[in-house]
This record gives structure tokens, sequence and C-alpha cells, in this order.
């Protein structure tokens, strides 16, 4: 079976009512759980590790957003789910605009967590900086702990909140089971899939992708998003008359994290008209 390449959990019994939830680059499913157990009375939601990402399979290459959304169909079609709402944040959005694109047939509706569809050569550079200036694996908590409080956040030039973005890194940190790193600290990511999925998932824009979408879609924005631009929010909102905006305030690029009970609110209200 496909699925035995996945790491997964599904939250709830209503199967009238289905959420799948895809997480961002550098994430893993846990990210979205706190979400989906708000949820989970009134819907059967779906998260999992996308590949290369926390203990799901790591293939060599295939990052590209049509090789997750294939995943995602497969996945899908073992469980025997055939009309879904899916949510993906930031990555996790460009591959859901994608699978929405390629497999319109199944998805209810769409929400983008803070992800806009243009191209970005240069867009690798920034993860390769960041992962390659982290000393990786560490001897124990402790020393992860310190390099994070007073190296990272004090030398790292981060994009967004440095406090936020720190604790983020430091959740991907888990205690090596096996083999000679056995009971250091290293990432629950692949760093080549990281790399891949950073260059393969900005060769082109999805603007086309964008404008075809036939299903309701939200799009939701954190007021000081570093990576969804407000021009480009509105440009979106224009270029297909399907496409809803709600920006939440004080937020940044991680939403569903730092404004969790706005973005579930709103996130529940537009699933419940559908």
């Amino acid at each position: 079976m496909f699925l035995s390449n996945f790491n997964y959990s599904i939250l709830g019994t209503n199967e009238n009512q289905r959420i799948v939830f895809i997480h961002g680059l550098m994430a893993f499913s846990a990210n979205w759980r706190k979400i989906a157990s708000k949820l989970q009375t009134d819907y059967q939601c779906l998260i999992y590790d996308q590949r290369g990402h926390g203990r799901s399979f790591k293939p060599a290459e295939g990052y590209a957003p049509e090789d997750y959304a294939q995943d995602l169909n497969k996945i899908t079609d073992e469980l025997g789910w055939n009309s879904f709402h899916l949510v993906g944040h930031s990555m996790g959005g460009r591959n859901a605009i994608v699978f929405a694109d390629l497999y319109p047939a199944k998805v209810r509706t769409l929400t983008i967590e803070d992800m806009g569809p243009e191209a970005d050569a240069q867009a690798f550079q920034y993860y390769e900086k960041m992962l390659n200036s982290i000393p990786t694996p560490f001897l124990s908590r402790d020393e992860y702990k310190q390099f994070f409080a007073q190296d990272f956040e004090n030398n790292f030039k981060s994009k967004e909140q440095i406090s936020v973005l720190s604790s983020f890194l430091q959740a991907n940190l888990e205690q090596v089971e096996e083999g000679p790193n056995k009971g250091q600290y290293d990432w629950r990511f692949s760093k080549q899939a990281i790399f891949g999925t950073a260059k393969e998932g900005h060769t082109r824009d999805r603007w086309q992708e964008v404008s075809d979408l036939k299903m309701p879609t939200l799009l939701i924005r954190g007021e000081n998003s570093h990576v969804l631009k407000r021009e480009t929010f509105d440009k979106m909102l224009q270029s297909n008359h399907r496409i809803q905006g709600v920006e939440i305030k004080q937020a940044g690029h991680w939403i569903h994290y730092e404004k969790y009970e706005e973005f579930t609110a709103v996130l529940r209200e537009f699933l419940g008209k559908f």
C-alpha cells in the first residue's frame, strides 16, 4: 500500500464532512493537531507528514508540487476519501493549489494559508543558508536550546520574527533512535528534501492554476506576513471571483500557530457554508 510510506493520523468520525490539512516546508503533521482537535467534533480530519518530512518516506528526488499532489491523490484513494475540504499552509498551500487544479472533483473547498503563486528561482538559497548554519546533530537538548537562544537568534538574519522561527526549528529536532548518532538530536526532515522542494516549488509561477480554481476558496493572510505580500493577496482575489480573502491582524506567516483561535474561527465560518 502506498499509504504505508506516510505517517498520518485521522481525528474525528464525521465521514460526511472531511478536511485534509497540508503542512508547510520543514513542518510535519503535528503542526496541525491543535487546529484539527478543535474541529474534530464536526469534521473528520486527516493530518500527515508529506514526503521528505517528519516520519514519512524520504526519496532522493521528486519534490515538485505535482509530486506532492500525486501523493495526496493516492493517499485519499486508498482511504476512500473522494470529497473533502483542503487546507494548506505555506508550501502546503502551493501544493494544495496544484492538487486542486489536477484533481478538482475531490476538493469541496480550498483554503490557502499565507502563500502566493509567484516563482522565485533564488528561494532555496535562504533555506540553504539557514539549515547550513545549524550544526546538527546536537549532543543534547540543552546544547541545541543554548545554540538557538544565543548563536542563532543573535546571528541569523531571518525574514520572519526570529523567536517564532527558532521555536519552529527546535520543534523539528528529535532524538535519533539508531545508527552512529543514536541519542543525539537531528532533523525530522531530510535537508535534501527541503532544498529540492524550495527549488522545484518555485521554478515557475502558479497564476494560471489560481485563476482556474473551480471550488470556493478562502485565502488567509497574516497582516505582518513576509511571504504573502499585500499586493499579491489583492491580485489573487482579483484573479478569480471564487476566492475570498481574510487578513488576520497582528499575525505573521504562521497564522494558525500565532493566532490559532482567530484562524480556527475564520476557517470554521468558511467551511460551515459548504
